[in-house]
């Protein structure tokens, strides 16, 4: 017997219990998995003894008896089943739930990013058992239940607690409160809409809702009962607000997912009105001739006035919108672009433009790309891209992919933010970039902070090395400005030259010919 029929189970790598005998005379036992002629597995507890040595004690013949234990395993299994999941549903159970909740806690203090647990209770359930029976009653929450897994991620937890009562387990959100509080709810409403589509339970239609309740956890900030019991009060709250719905125990999380909602109601119709507009921030030489702009997405709500970029973008990036806003900004900034290709002063102007990761990761991104600028008629070469080092590393050989097709066209690239993300120099050197631009957050310490200063001088002189073009953002003030240029840097944008304006403002700063500094 071996672990395969033709070749003995070592030259594996599997422990042998002959083999062991063998080697060091003593009686061996081992538990794997052997093969029977049909190729079948089956499980065996194989023990090994010496039967004869010679004169210098070495194991010349050894015995194996070979026990199937399949069984024995089977009932294992079994019982440890029964012991961890829920027999109707074949979900987790509390025990399971409360093993995995604590992994999650202590990979929650290790990362820093929020996790969550949804109590979900089933709306009016007694009455559809007690009206259709409880067969109808189990088929409802077998379906339920493959409703709820089909919503989450893989690596979240699903379990049942008995009853129409099931916690949902949701891991590795975001480290920033307000985005992870965004992220549970949408999954709440996701799960809230997909069960109100009906159930075809034993040839009857059924319609079921479900009132949620939840709880935000980040690293030990709540012992793990007490947890339960904020979502298992949040879902009581649910269901006193009328049912079918969502609640979380904290009352500044549920103004703040409120919030939420509200703002992305109104972001939806921003992009159905269109409310946005771009606004142009001048790039200058030391001397304040414009050489390029960047294009800012502004967003005016009739109601709530100006809304901040920092506000609304994060939003647009976890429900998806970004896409068509991204998609708006490259239609608009073209526009632009061939708008200033009459006028003198906007020869040769690189008019940059914020792409996202989620519209950067689109398989079909550089075709859009394509298409809007054949549509605009401008000279891609004028066009110019600012991708995150977060996005760059997301997958390099993509990235590098794209930019290289890209790149062909004409459009170049400038790193944002650099100084603020983890990318090496083996990956930058790589990358088919053109100018690198320093985080305005080392910038604003420049004059009182000594690590910032030396950070700053370190990417103008690496970006020289490679050949990239250094821009400053965030310069406001003659100070920074004199340091910068001492140190090599090539352009700069900021206040100190002027804020984003509109493109007619913007068409006037271009024909005065230079900028007279603040």
């Amino acid at each position: 017997m071996s672990h395969n029929f033709d070749s003995p189970c070592y030259l594996n790598g599997e422990d042998c219990a002959v083999k062991h005998v063998f080697d060091t005379g003593a009686p061996n036992t081992t538990f794997h998995t052997h093969y029977n002629k049909k190729g079948q597995p089956f499980y065996v507890e194989t023990k090994a003894f010496a039967l004869d040595k010679n004169n210098l004690d070495e194991v010349q013949t050894v015995i194996e008896i070979v026990i199937d234990i399949s069984e024995k395993k089977q009932r294992e299994e079994e019982i440890h089943h029964l012991a961890f999941y829920d027999p109707l549903t074949n979900l987790p159970n509390r025990r399971l739930l409360m093993d995995r909740l604590e992994q999650a806690f202590i990979a929650s203090g290790r990362t820093g990013q929020y996790g969550a647990v949804l109590f979900l209770d089933l709306d009016h359930f007694k009455s559809l058992n007690d009206i259709r029976g409880h067969a109808t009653g189990d088929l409802l929450l077998v379906e339920v239940s493959r409703r709820l897994q089909a919503v989450v991620r893989e690596d979240d937890t699903v379990s049942r607690l008995g009853g129409d009562e099931f916690v949902i387990l949701l891991k590795n959100l975001s480290a920033e409160k307000h985005v992870a509080i965004t992220q549970t709810g949408h999954v709440a409403e996701k799960i809230r809409t997909d069960l109100r589509r009906p159930f075809i339970l034993a040839g009857h239609e059924q319609h079921i809702t479900a009132s949620i309740g939840i709880g935000l956890f980040c690293r030990h900030d709540i012992p793990l009962a007490e947890l339960l019991q904020h979502a298992d009060t949040a879902m009581y709250q649910a269901k006193q607000a009328g049912r079918d719905t969502v609640n979380f125990f904290d009352p500044a999380m549920q103004a703040a997912l409120e919030a939420a909602s509200a703002l992305e109601a109104d972001l939806r119709q921003a992009i159905k009105q269109g409310q946005f507009q771009l606004h142009y921030q001048p790039q200058t030489d030391s001397n304040g001739r414009i050489i390029g702009a960047e294009a800012l997405l502004r967003w005016t709500h009739p109601g709530r006035g100006p809304v901040s970029p920092t506000t609304f973008i994060p939003l647009a990036e976890e429900t998806g919108l970004i896409l068509p806003i991204g998609r708006w900004v490259l239609e608009e900034a073209c526009a632009q672009l061939k708008t200033w290709s009459d006028i003198v002063a906007a020869t040769g102007l690189r008019l940059a433009v914020n792409i996202s990761a989620r519209q950067f990761q689109q398989p079909d991104f550089v075709a859009e790309v394509r298409e809007i600028i054949a549509a605009s008629g401008i000279d891609p070469t004028n066009l110019k891209f600012e991708l995150t080092e977060s996005l760059v590393l997301m997958d390099v050989a993509d990235t590098i992919a794209k930019m290289q097709v890209l790149g062909a066209m004409g459009i170049g690239f400038s790193m944002d933010d650099f100084g603020t993300g983890y990318s090496s120099l083996s990956q930058l050197k790589r990358l088919p970039l053109e100018q690198l631009k320093i985080d305005q957050s080392f910038i604003c310490d420049l004059n009182t902070g000594l690590h910032d200063a030396e950070i700053v001088k370190t990417i103008i002189a690496m970006g020289r090395i490679l050949g990239f073009h250094v821009i400053a953002e965030g310069v406001e003030t003659e100070e920074q400005l004199t340091f910068l240029a001492n140190a090599g840097c090539d352009a700069y944008q900021g206040y100190l030259f002027s804020r984003p304006v509109p493109a007619m403002e913007f068409k006037s700063l271009l024909e005065a010919g230079a900028i007279e500094r603040k």
